[in-house]
């Protein structure tokens, strides 16, 4: 996704027919199955679906384009012996700008071998970075467990 693009609900032109973006979305998210690098993104344009705009699709046609030149990042899973569970979790206080709540993520490898991930809006507003870095940090122990 490009980074000086900050998409919204009302940012940019309506789109005439909306049925290319919601079919476009649909097999992105299908996707996401085996590209996890993209499930951020297409998770934040698949809140556009009831109403996409311009800019929307020129940012999942973007995807695409992405996902044309590099058709050899996806997952692997190496046939190491050695057992270590890592995990990592992170929020963006506020980064939703029409509802102002965080946005979360973490992910879990086993070995080098990713085995859990998620990126997901936040169900209530957290009062300060702190507070939606521990809501973050607590659902992702959940999914540890």
């Amino acid at each position: 996704m490009d980074y000086n693009t900050i998409l919204h609900s009302t940012s940019g032109s309506s789109l005439n027919d909306s049925t290319p973006y919601r079919r476009l979305i649909g097999k992105l998210l299908y996707l996401t199955n085996t590209r996890p690098n993209i499930s951020f993104v297409v998770g934040h344009l698949n809140q556009f679906v009831s109403s996409p705009t311009d800019l929307h699709y020129k940012a999942a046609v973007r995807i695409l384009q992405y996902l044309k030149h590099s058709p050899t990042l996806d997952l692997l899973f190496s046939p190491q012996s050695t057992t270590i569970i890592k995990g990592f979790s992170d929020s963006n206080w506020g980064a939703c700008l029409d509802t102002r709540k965080s946005v979360i993520g973490w992910c879990f490898y086993l070995s080098s071998s990713l085995v859990s991930w998620k990126s997901k809006k936040q169900t209530t507003v957290s009062k300060s970075s702190t507070e939606a870095k521990y809501k973050a940090l607590s659902m992702a122990s959940c999914e540890a467990q």
